[in-house]
C-alpha cells in the first residue's frame, strides 16, 4: 500500500504545490533535500490506536516524509504520545531518528501537502481510497481512534460506516473531547475528537498538552494500551 501510495499523482493541484514546495525549499531547509511525495501513514500495521490528521504541512512531513515530523504540529503531538507512554521518544525530526511508535499509528485523510493548508473536497474523496486500505488493514486489531480536527473527522466517519462500523445517524458532531462508540464486526470502535495539533491552537491556548494528553490517556485505554 505505501510503495503505491507514495507514487500517487492524482491530483494535479497537490502534485504541483509539494513538488514545488520541495524545488523552493524555505531558507532555513535549503541544504537538505525534500521528500516531496504523498506521505504514506506511521506506525504499526497491527496498531489498536489510530490518529487521523488533515494533511502533511509543507516544510514539515513534505519534507521529511513522516507524518507530523519536522514542524511545530509534529512536535506537540510526539511530546504528547511519549508523555502518555505511546512513543518511544517525545521529538520528531527525520525519518532516521528512531522514532517508534506503541500500538499506535499515525495518518490523514489527505497524503499531500495542500496549499494553506486546505485540501478540496474533491482531493479529500479521491484521496479516500488509501483511508479505505488503511482501515481495511487495521480493522482486526483497531479499538481507537483520535481525530485531530473536523475535517478529519467528516472525512473520517463515512470511510468507517464503508468498512463496516456502525455510524449512529444523525452523524455524531466533532468536539474536543467527543467520544462515541462504534460497534463493528471485530469489536467496539471508540471514536474521540481533539482539537487539532495545529500553531492556531497550540500558539494560542486553545489547545494545552494536558488536553491532549488527556484524550489520548482514554483513547489509548480504550484500546487497551498501557498508559502513564
Amino acid at each position: 500500500m505505501d510503495a503505491d501510495l507514495v507514487d500517487c499523482r492524482l491530483c494535479p493541484r497537490l502534485v504541483e504545490w509539494r513538488e514545488q514546495v520541495a524545488r523552493e525549499k524555505r531558507a532555513a531547509f535549503r541544504d537538505q533535500t525534500y521528500w516531496g511525495r504523498p506521505v504514506p501513514g506511521f506506525g504499526p500495521n497491527d496498531a489498536s490506536l489510530l490518529i487521523v490528521g488533515l494533511a502533511p504541512a509543507a516544510h514539515g512531513a513534505n519534507r521529511t516524509g513522516r507524518m507530523f515530523t519536522g514542524d511545530r504540529s509534529g512536535d506537540v503531538l510526539y511530546a504528547a504520545l511519549h508523555a502518555v507512554g505511546l512513543a518511544n521518544q517525545p521529538t520528531a525530526v527525520s525519518i532516521d531518528d528512531g522514532l517508534a511508535l506503541l500500538g499506535t499509528r499515525v495518518t490523514s485523510p489527505v497524503h499531500c501537502a495542500p496549499p494553506d493548508n486546505k485540501p478540496t473536497p474533491t482531493e479529500r474523496d479521491t484521496c479516500r481510497r488509501w483511508l479505505d486500505e488503511e482501515l481495511r488493514m487495521l480493522s482486526p486489531t483497531l479499538r481507537s481512534v483520535v481525530v485531530l480536527g473536523g475535517f478529519g473527522w467528516q472525512a473520517l466517519l463515512p470511510a468507517l460506516a464503508d468498512a463496516g462500523w456502525t455510524v449512529p445517524r444523525p452523524r455524531p458532531k466533532f468536539g474536543h473531547g467527543a467520544h462515541v462508540e462504534l460497534s463493528g464486526p471485530d469489536g467496539p470502535l471508540h471514536l474521540f475528537g481533539c482539537y487539532h495539533v495545529s500553531q492556531q491552537n497550540t500558539f494560542t491556548g486553545r489547545l494545552t498538552p494536558p488536553m491532549i494528553e488527556s484524550v489520548l490517556r482514554d483513547a489509548a485505554r480504550a484500546a487497551l494500551l498501557p498508559v502513564r
